[in-house]
């Protein structure tokens, strides 16, 4: 591997190089449409290689250097060539459709393919087949896809000019977004011919993910050329600021927001997080929104073409807006919790500032962003178990097994399914043909060793991503940095991507001072509680907001009729669940994911050190809250009984909420469900279909119950539980009931999932 550091400023060759550059040079140009444009230094070198050299490159660059244009340049230089189309594999659809954009002010014809516009593939294939295409960008999982594979990627490879990988950290299972789809590179890298380049590039790779990328990028044995240039961001102004409690954190972004400059991102862990940030922040003047994964593609392209037109102030986003997304005005990230490393946060405040003389960056670190770190951290690692059902079930097929067939037939969610299929995939094990996915009969060896390595570096990134939080904390200020200089912000991030060049950037907290608003100054005009514009009033509202609804389950499961449901009569459900023994609409007190009540909930639900669920009678604090779920319950008729769903983990919590809402709501007190003999805690996780198969026989309505049912003529009744995770438990309760003769069936419960 040669790895090389780009001159001070590029120096144009005489002749062919010199030649090349003048004709680079006014591309470059007409990409970025200004007549002074000159190329930044490493820009023109990695062309060069590209396009006279025929090599294969890997450019580590900050973002906003100008990764994008070197290999539209290339692209466009190689067409004028008599090359192919290049094929860019990019990972997010907001980079594509900037990518789009900005291609075809330089005169590339630029096209995506990708989920966002099926309609338009069929007219994409008939321009490519005219050689009307000079640059196609596809997503890594459109590699999977059988029809693209077999149809396209062939014609593809056997044309293409340039073979461009971007965000090329995904490759790696050490880069911070690793995806295993991205794997797939190292293969299509092998298949083409020597003459053909190819480009790698990133702006978030230490020495281990660029070793790893280089070796993939070299699986014939050729020599890759790395070019890497300085991380650090002289424009960013970093801050942490540690407050006490989630209270303390939104009342500061109440207060202080405006005061931040121009329009930005406020990062959030969690999904209901930046939906209850959104709603805390969004006012007439001063509009917020939330961006999520479960934001579709049209409202996600609108948020983001409102913020960089600046119409919002800001998108409460969860990390589904990352790469790719370009405003290089930006003028600010706020984290509310921190990402997982310190490698993840600097990829994310690098949107900011990539324009502009300044932008703040600063962190609201949370008290449970480890506990979401660890959660996100486990749902991302596949296991041996998981992987040898999969196999074994596809061993056993006749023929193809589409993704739903084979959730009916191993216990492994649909999410974690699919992540489990590509990394088998990725490893020649199975592979996605019409129809579904077959295995290959190759030889599978689960590598515990590499899982492992990976488990522990991720610990070892959530460590260095706290120590970043307490930098300075033994004292700030330029004497704190200069007898150490990694106490600097700046150089800690740029020292984890192992760019030995940062030196003190004299902007952040610690360098310098505080330069983000102190909390508690406030400043305009005070609410009646003395907090600006009734800050404090309106954080209170949304913590001590109470209340969220829980949908039943109108469908069962598919696949049921191939698992065995103990003490079943007849076939297997199928279809909808007869609305007289489906649940009616429940309400659980808080999410826990939610700010506010959602950490409370945490506490209670916690386990021990042996990991053994801690159970105790409920908190008066939770009791009290779920009066007043039950008040504010827009129900047609009053429930007249509570039923307690048994439980082997915390019966005392049960019962005792059971028997408090009884009492206070002077409601009737039927005791709980008689559970199975032989019935065990039932396992976390898991798929909806065997989930259903663990429940069917756990509950059952005894003599007693059932009479006592049936004296209720028909009225409401609360069916209560600790928590609410897949919603099944509720749903083979509710309908034990309600075929004993009981009225509509109203689930309640502390904690909803989520």
């Amino acid at each position: 591997m040669d790895i090389t550091r780009p001159p001070a400023s590029p120096s144009p060759a005489s002749g062919a190089s010199g030649d090349l550059h003048a004709e680079a040079l006014e591309a470059l140009r007409a990409l970025t449409g200004r007549a002074d444009a000159q190329f930044h230094p490493g820009q023109f070198e990695a062309i060069e290689a590209l396009v006279a050299e025929r090599r294969r490159a890997l450019v580590v660059q900050r973002t906003g250097w100008g990764k994008s244009a070197v290999y539209f340049l290339a692209a466009l230089l190689q067409r004028r060539r008599g090359a192919g189309p290049a094929l860019i594999v990019s990972p997010l659809l907001a980079l594509m459709r900037d990518q789009v954009a900005a291609a075809s002010r330089a005169g590339v014809r630029a096209e995506a393919i990708n989920s966002a516009n099926p309609t338009e593939w069929a007219l994409i294939e008939q321009r490519l087949a005219a050689d009307d295409v000079d640059v196609l960008l596809v997503s890594p999982e459109r590699l999977v896809n059988p029809r693209f594979r077999d149809e396209q990627l062939p014609r593809l490879i056997g044309r293409c000019g340039l073979l461009v990988i971007d965000e090329a950290h995904c490759i790696s299972d050490w880069g911070h977004d690793f995806r295993p789809d991205y794997r797939r590179l190292r293969d299509l890298v092998a298949t083409l011919g020597p003459g053909v380049p190819v480009l790698a590039t990133t702006a978030t790779a230490n020495g281990r993910v660029v070793a790893d990328v280089a070796e993939q990028l070299g699986t014939d044995g050729s020599e890759v050329l790395t070019l890497r240039g300085p991380l650090t961001r002289d424009s960013l102004r970093l801050g942490c600021l540690s407050l006490p409690d989630d209270r303390s954190r939104l009342e500061y972004l109440v207060r202080h927001l405006d005061e931040f400059e121009g329009s930005g991102i406020i990062y959030t862990l969690t999904v209901s997080a930046a939906q209850d940030l959104a709603q805390l922040l969004d006012r007439p003047g001063r509009r917020v929104r939330a961006y999520t994964g479960r934001t579709d593609s049209q409202e996600r392209a609108e948020l983001e073409q409102a913020l960089k037109d600046n119409e919002v102030k800001a998108l409460a986003a969860t990390s589904a807006l990352g790469m790719g997304f370009d405003k290089p005005d930006l003028g600010f990230v706020i984290h509310l919790g921190a990402p997982s490393s310190p490698v993840a946060y600097y990829q994310q405040v690098g949107r900011a500032g990539r324009a502009t003389d300044t932008a703040d960056v600063l962190l609201l670190p949370g008290k449970e962003d480890r506990r979401i770190w660890e959660y996100f951290a486990t749902a991302s690692m596949p296991s041996e178990e998981s992987a040898r059902a999969v196999l074994d079930a596809l061993a056993r097929a006749e023929g193809p097994l589409s993704t739903p067939a084979l959730e009916a037939r191993v216990d492994v969610k649909r999410s974690a399914l699919e992540l489990l299929l590509k990394v088998l995939a990725v490893d020649g094990a199975l592979e996605a043909v019409r129809g579904g996915w077959v295995s290959t009969g190759a030889p599978w060896t689960y590598d515990a060793e590499r899982y492992a390595n990976v488990a522990r570096t991720r610990r070892e990134e959530q460590d260095a991503m706290l120590a970043y939080e307490r930098l300075g904390s033994g004292g700030r200020g330029p004497e704190a940095v200069a007898a150490d200089p990694e106490q600097c912000r700046m150089v800690f991030l740029a020292r984890r991507l192992d760019d030995a060049t940062a030196t003190p950037c004299g902007r952040c907290d610690v360098c310098a001072s505080a330069w983000y608003p102190e909390h508690g100054a406030a400043g305009g005009s005070n609410g009646a509680d003395g907090a600006p514009d009734g800050a404090g009033s309106e954080v209170a509202a949304l913590l001590q907001r109470v209340g969220v609804p829980v949908e039943p389950r109108a469908q069962w499961p598919q696949g049921l009729d191939r698992l065995r449901l103990p003490a079943l009569e007849g076939p297997a459900p199928k279809g909808r669940i007869p609305e007289g023994e489906r649940a009616e609409t429940g309400h659980a007190l808080a999410r826990l994911s939610d700010l506010g009540w959602g950490t409370r909930l945490r506490e209670v639900l916690a386990t021990d050190a042996d990991g053994r669920p801690v159970d105790s009678l409920v908190p008066a604090d939770l009791g009290g809250r779920i009066v007043e779920v039950l008040k504010e319950w827009d129900w047609a008729q009053r429930p007249a009984a509570v039923v307690a769903v048994p439980s082997t983990t915390r019966p005392q919590l049960v019962r005792s909420l059971a028997q408090g809402i009884a009492t206070v709501g002077r409601l009737e007190d039927l005791g709980a469900l008689d559970l199975a003999p032989d019935a065990q805690p039932l396992r976390s996780g898991g798929n909806s279909a065997f989930r259903v198969a663990d429940l069917w026989a756990r509950f059952t309505v005894g003599p007693q119950l059932a009479e006592r049912l049936r004296a209720l003529d028909g009225a409401p009744i609360l069916l209560v539980d600790d928590r609410i995770d897949s919603r099944w438990t509720m749903t083979i309760a509710a309908r034990a009931l309600r075929r004993a003769g009981a009225g509509p069936v109203l689930p309640l419960a502390l904690a909803l999932k989520g």
